[in-house]
């Protein structure tokens, strides 16, 4: 029986035996024995009688996973999730803190309503830190007031849904970041090049007839704001970078020093713009000399294939995974973007851009570390430690670290299916399909934050 928990509950005193315990910041990956008590990763020898125990024989620990781009629609769209229903789903992916981004109804433009996030996300199931917006309105116009918000704990500012489409106000939005030490996290698409557009460029948008969105959409956005960073010596995030050509330029950037980072998606790893035609294969199972996918007339130009940014061609969705494995890509963020089925039960392009993502990610992950595209600790590098390290929070099961921790059985599987989901919309591509690894324990600060099937906690 699963149960979700609260980040404000008493911590747990536990002891999970014989486990596969997976620490990139350690570099360690043995079988070995993980107690916690008092919120923190403690010696076996020190927790107290009558801690529980958990056989951990054939499950997997790992540090709790650490999401840099969640939408958790409050407040203003409570119909496609709250703060507490994505934390839930957050929980059950094995996540135990997911980054606010600030597009909600009002946008997270001001003090007031950051803390009025903060405040419904005190007892939630997962930690919340939040991205305030850049300008106000999300308008692309005038600032925010970054000095009050940063007060309030915020990791980052952002319009995302848009870029800051003006270089003069990007400029002077990553001026004063650099005073303040924050990062712009960055929706890199060029409005004039993207405008209209709802499926990747290519061959199979021409086949659908379908408006195309072109690469230099997200490259332009991304050397800009690299000469910016170079000029005013600001943080850039990109978030859900999509193209080839883009990550070449922050490989580029990084090489010569900047303070350039970003993030790819799931779904841009695993799925291509073949899907948009129907296709269910991922990216590592299309053989290179593919003909293009047939049109199949139950799957195509469904809603839950609409993305922002589209999906890409196999070439870019597995160079991206490169830039994973090399490290390029700091972090894998899901882009978490609930919405009602009335919002993509639509004509393809009416349809919202977005799907949901906290509980699937961690199981497409793995996926593409059995089909070789990725070693297990540059996953976990990837969705856990180097995510954490970027917002400021530490991702260790080292004796003396906080108890944030994810124990999962990466040989179970689980249907995606909308019983199964714990996220208050089910808008997404994997429903019908199975996925392995299933997530037993999430542990957030040593609080039992998700428990499902694990024997003596159950």
């Amino acid at each position: 029986m699963s149960r979700f928990g609260s980040i404000a509950a008493e911590p747990v005193s536990l002891l999970l035996r014989g486990a596969r315990v997976v620490d990139p910041a350690a570099g360690t990956d043995d079988v070995a024995d993980l107690a916690v008590h008092g919120g923190l990763v403690v010696d076996a020898a020190d927790l107290p009688s009558g801690a529980v125990e958990v056989n951990g024989a054939g499950l997997l620990a790992i540090p709790g996973l650490c999401d840099l781009h969640a939408h958790l629609r409050e407040p203003g769209d409570e119909a496609s999730e709250t703060v507490a229903s994505a934390c839930r789903a957050a929980a059950h992916g094995g996540y135990t803190t997911v980054c606010a981004m600030p597009n909600t109804l009002p946008p997270l433009d001001e003090a007031a309503r950051v803390a009025y996030v903060q405040r419904l996300a005190a007892e939630a199931s997962c930690r919340v830190r939040v991205v305030a917006a850049a300008t106000r309105g999300r308008a692309g116009e005038a600032q925010t007031d970054v000095g009050e918000l940063a007060e309030l704990g915020i990791v980052g500012v952002s319009d995302d849904g848009a870029a800051i489409a003006s270089p003069r106000v990007a400029r002077s939005v990553m001026a004063y970041l650099a005073s303040v030490g924050l990062p712009l996290i960055e929706h890199a698409e060029e409005p004039s090049l993207a405008g209209g557009a709802v499926m990747r460029s290519g061959a199979i948008a021409t086949r659908l007839g379908l408006a195309a969105w072109p690469s230099s959409a997200e490259a332009t956005i991304v050397q800009r704001d690299i000469e910016l960073a170079l000029e005013t010596g600001a943080r850039v995030h990109f978030t859900h970078l999509s193209t080839a050509a883009a990550l070449a330029e922050v490989r580029r950037a990084k090489r010569d020093g900047l303070p350039v980072t970003c993030d790819v998606t799931p779904h841009h790893l695993a799925m291509t713009d073949s899907w948009v035609a129907g296709e269910r294969r991922f990216a590592w199972d299309i053989p290179l000399d593919a003909d293009l996918p047939r049109l199949d007339p139950e799957r195509a130009y469904h809603g839950s294939t609409r993305l922002n940014p589209p999906l890409a061609g196999r070439g870019d969705a597995l160079a991206l995974m490169a830039g994973v494995a090399d490290g390029t890509v700091d972090a894998i963020a899901t882009d978490h973007a609930p919405h009602p089925p009335e919002r993509k039960l639509v004509e393809f392009d009416r349809a919202a851009p977005g799907i949901i993502g906290l509980e699937t990610a961690l199981s497409l992950g793995l996926a593409a570390v059995r089909a070789g595209c990725l070693s297990l600790d540059a996953l976990v590098g990837a969705m856990a430690t180097r995510p954490a390290k970027l917002i400021g929070e530490e991702r260790s099961l080292a004796v003396g670290a906080r108890a944030d921790v994810t124990v999962l059985d990466p040989d179970a599987t689980w249907a995606v299916e909308r019983e199964a989901l714990a996220s208050a919309s089910a808008n997404t591509p994997l429903l019908g399909m199975e996925l392995a690894g299933v997530v037993r324990l999430t542990l957030a600060g040593g609080r039992l934050a998700y428990v499902g099937g694990l024997d003596g906690l159950d």
